[in-house]
């Protein structure tokens, strides 16, 4: 019951929608693809879930429409990264920024060109939105290389959990979910979580 009350929670929320959604869509373009590629007994299933992934898509360009606002106030509220102390962290920040506001009107042109309430061409504007949707990313990769640097090797003495992250990372409150967060990501799947 535990597992169905946090689905439930979850899914009241638009990231957890959002999240849910993406996985689905992934995972029925991948199995999809999989069994078109591989299974040809199995082509009309891969069909299906290829359709019901670029449906999934759809959903999520469609309530990315109303995503305009909050990134505005994010990036408003980022301005120029003064309070990032490494400068190439802050050039990178605040590029990314750029990329994803520009990101956001490009996508909703291509959307509006496919549903036929503008009359421009949709291929060139989805091909813009993604090519600063990959930017984003490429400078999201970059900055979190330079923050998050590989951690001290185990059993070292003297040194905080914490150490190898800038200072920067951590905000009242938030260490030990950070820490945990890491430990998930940088760690193999065998380790046992301290906490």
């Amino acid at each position: 019951m535990a597992v169905v009350s946090g689905l439930a929670s979850a899914l009241e929320s638009y990231r957890g929608r959002d999240r849910l959604i993406r996985t689905l869509g992934y995972c029925c373009q991948l199995v999809g693809g999989v069994l078109l590629e591989r299974c040809p007994a199995r082509s009309e299933v891969g069909t299906r879930l290829l359709a019901v992934s670029a449906q999934l898509s759809h959903c999520r360009t469609v309530l990315r429409l109303f995503d305009d606002l909050a990134m505005f106030l994010y990036t408003k509220q980022y301005g120029l990264g003064t309070e990032e102390e490494d400068a190439f962290v802050r050039g990178v920040s605040v590029l990314g920024n750029i990329a994803d506001q520009f990101y956001y009107p490009c996508e909703h042109l291509a959307w509006a060109a496919d549903a036929k309430v503008l009359h421009v061409d949709s291929a060139r504007w989805w091909t813009l939105s993604t090519a600063l949707w990959g930017l984003s990313l490429l400078l999201g990769v970059a900055r979190l290389a330079a923050v998050l640097p590989q951690p001290p090797e185990c059993g070292m003495t003297g040194v905080s959990h914490h150490a190898w992250l800038p200072s920067s990372t951590f905000r009242a409150g938030s260490e030990r979910s950070v820490c945990q967060c890491l430990t998930l990501k940088l760690l193999p799947p065998s380790y046992e979580d301290p906490w």
